[in-house]
């Protein structure tokens, strides 16, 4: 198992304080702010300690304050309904006394039904895409410093982009974004564990989504951007281990938020999840909106 993997295992293994309460950490790498992903994973994984016997189907996430990652955060989960088929919980992550974030999560037991679902984009493989050696040498030194450095960083999530070229290029275009991910090693085979990892990776790209159509990225300097609320629903077993194809789409912007979506497939074409956010894509004051270019996409 690499590093970053086993650093990520370790995150998500929250210590237990009393019934219903958590502590977990944040790495510490420098970085200002706590990565909302690691709180969506980390609430989650609190979430499923307090069930036996099923899974999580849903989740629903408002983002309140920045997190503090020189400190741990306290997760407490409130168990509001143990039902025949359905349980749920809610979850605040606590830090410095105050709510930094909220989630309600729904479980539910297996039942046989209806079934139907929209097929995967007929996008290139991650075996049809550029090989690592191509990108280390030709596309990674296009692209500008700040992207660059977030390709090349070790971490527990392998993110293989189809359209590339948005870093590179500042033109407006549709507002979708397709990339294939995985974990950088196998991972152990309990299924809830995989959907914590999941929760994880969700929402690595979803908010820069929505400046596809802008021609612009957060990476740039000229934007404030952080996730405000996020939703995602399991369909279907997954290994996150393996490669997902993660097809987002972003149907508006304005008034400095974006909304984003995203669908979530296996390699065979199954849908296993889906996600949907709004996320603060502010411009800096002293940049300047007149950099902004308008889009009707």
């Amino acid at each position: 198992m690499s590093n970053a993997v086993r650093d990520l295992m370790a995150i998500l293994d929250l210590e237990p304080l009393e019934i219903n309460l958590f502590r977990g950490r944040s790495p510490q790498v420098g970085w200002q702010r706590v990565f909302g992903g690691q709180v969506i994973g980390q609430a989650l994984v609190a979430a499923c300690r307090t069930v036996e016997g099923r899974r999580p189907h849903s989740l629903h996430a408002y983002f309140i304050l920045p997190g503090d990652p020189a400190v741990p955060i306290i997760y407490e989960v409130e168990r509001l309904r143990d039902g025949r088929s359905f349980t749920t919980r809610r979850v605040s992550a606590v830090q410095h006394g105050h709510p930094i974030f909220a989630m309600s999560v729904s479980f539910h037991v297996e039942e046989e039904g209806l079934s139907h679902s929209i097929g995967m984009p007929a996008v290139p493989g991650p075996d049809e895409l550029p090989s690592q050696s191509e990108i280390r040498n030709r596309i990674l030194p296009a692209m500008p410093d700040p992207v660059r450095g977030y390709f090349e960083r070790e971490r527990p999530i392998e993110l293989h982009p189809v359209e590339y070229d948005r870093y590179i290029s500042h033109e407006p275009r549709r507002p979708v974004f397709n990339l294939w991910m995985r974990t950088t090693a196998a991972l152990p085979d309990d299924p809830v564990l995989h959907q914590c990892v999941l929760a994880y990776a969700s929402d690595l790209t979803l908010l820069d989504t929505s400046l596809v159509a802008h021609g612009r990225t957060l990476f740039e300097r000229a934007f404030q951007g952080a996730s405000l609320d996020h939703a995602m629903w399991f369909h279907a077993p997954f290994r996150a281990d393996e490669w997902l194809l993660y097809s987002q789409d972003s149907p508006f912007s304005g008034g400095a938020r974006g909304f984003s979506r995203g669908s979530i497939f296996a390699r065979d074409g199954r849908l296993v999840a889906s996600v949907a956010q709004e996320g603060l894509i502010r411009l800096r004051r002293e940049m300047g909106a007149r950099t902004v270019k308008p889009s009707s996409a």
